[in-house]
């Protein structure tokens, strides 16, 4: 796992740079309350290495954001309430933020954008004039581009936060995933993912569809 005290103080960066000079309480006790949550016991994708992943993955791609830390805090709280048996926790990730940051001292207008990008990920369809969204899709995303060992982690790791659905179900859920997402004319839409992950992730989405399809009876992947 990464280390809480640099996480904790990658937090307090995002939020000191988005609420500007005037400052605001400390920003561990929100900090803490975020780990604590990526730390449930029933998450086994959406822990805190994915959320360190998301934030290394803006890092890269900070300079096709318009307000890098907007963002950042867009991933903090991104699956801040992540229930696999739920369908709207991006709804109340969104709302968490929304209380959270306005008590922190964020602008109203840095706060509304932090829920409105926390919501687009439901879809991962930003427009093409939301540098910022496009930013945070990309790295929420970036999984997809992952070597084959680690791609089939995510997709057991996935799999294994939905153990209550049965193999058939999951299989057709998750095929289903898969082809809206081959669907779409691109993956990623800043310039870096386009170009570095964009070919990678349709292969191993594409790799991924064709096993679900061939193996019917065989063990489920993932969502």
């Amino acid at each position: 796992m990464a280390d809480p005290d640099t996480l904790r103080t990658r937090f307090a960066r995002a939020l000191e740079g988005a609420r500007g000079p005037a400052g605001g309480p400390d920003p561990a006790p929100y900090a803490d309350n975020l780990l604590t949550r990526w730390q449930e016991p029933q998450r086994r994708y959406h822990r805190v290495e994915h959320l360190t992943a998301v934030l290394d993955h803006i890092d890269v791609l900070e300079r096709h954001a318009h307000d890098p830390d907007v963002v950042r805090l867009a991933a903090w709280f991104h699956d801040a309430v992540y229930l696999p048996d739920r369908s709207e926790n991006e709804e109340r990730s969104a709302r968490l933020a929304e209380r959270a940051l306005a008590e922190a001292g964020v602008p109203a207008a840095k706060t509304a954008e932090v829920a409105r990008l926390v919501r687009l990920t439901v879809t991962h369809d930003p427009a093409d004039d939301d540098p910022d969204g496009q930013v945070l899709c990309d790295a929420d995303l970036a999984i997809l581009a992952s070597p084959p060992s680690a791609y089939a982690a995510y997709t057991t790791a996935v799999r294994e936060e939905y153990h209550f659905v049965p193999n058939d179900a999951f299989r057709t859920g998750r095929a289903t995933i898969l082809r809206q997402l081959l669907a779409l004319p691109r993956l990623f839409r800043t310039p870096y993912g386009a170009a570095k992950w964009e070919a990678t992730a349709r292969y191993n989405l594409r790799s991924e569809l064709e096993l679900l399809e061939d193996s019917p009876s065989g063990p489920a992947s993932a969502s």
